[in-house]
Formats: C-alpha cells, sequence, structure tokens
C-alpha cells in the first residue's frame, strides 16, 4: 500500500498565513477550504478524516496537498 499523503512541514510564515485565512474567511471560500485541508493534513489528520470535515472528494484533499508540498502556498489559488 501506498504511503499516505501528507503535508510537508509548515514553516512559520506558512503557519501564520495559513492560519490568518481560515480564521478570518479572507481570500474566498476556495482558499479558505484550501488553507483549511493543508493545515489539517500538516498536523497529522487523515485524508478521509480531513475530506468530511471539508465536504470534499478524498481526491481533491490529495491533490490539494500534492499542490501545497510542490508549489507552497501558491497551492490556495484556484487555477
Amino acid at each position: 500500500m501506498a504511503e499516505p499523503v501528507r503535508a510537508r512541514r509548515l514553516s512559520d510564515h506558512e503557519g501564520q498565513t495559513l492560519a490568518q485565512i481560515v480564521r478570518r474567511g479572507r481570500g474566498g471560500s476556495i482558499r479558505v477550504r484550501r488553507a483549511t485541508m493543508i493545515m489539517a493534513s500538516a498536523s497529522g489528520t487523515p485524508v478521509p478524516a480531513i475530506a468530511r470535515l471539508v465536504a470534499a472528494d478524498e481526491d481533491t484533499v490529495r491533490d490539494v496537498v500534492h499542490a501545497f508540498n510542490g508549489r507552497g502556498l501558491a497551492a490556495l489559488d484556484p487555477r
């Protein structure tokens, strides 16, 4: 079985930025949901639980986490 998908360790700046987005609900609902996914993943929450938390498909959560691991905070913005 494959390794579970998990967000990489957050820098201080990334953690603060994500927390502000989630707390204040700024930047639109897509950014807030994606920030929530990344924060939950970085704290060790498994993908199925994150998917239930944000009412998203598990594959969507995995895609967002992979994008964040590769592109950083730029992954929060819709394409």
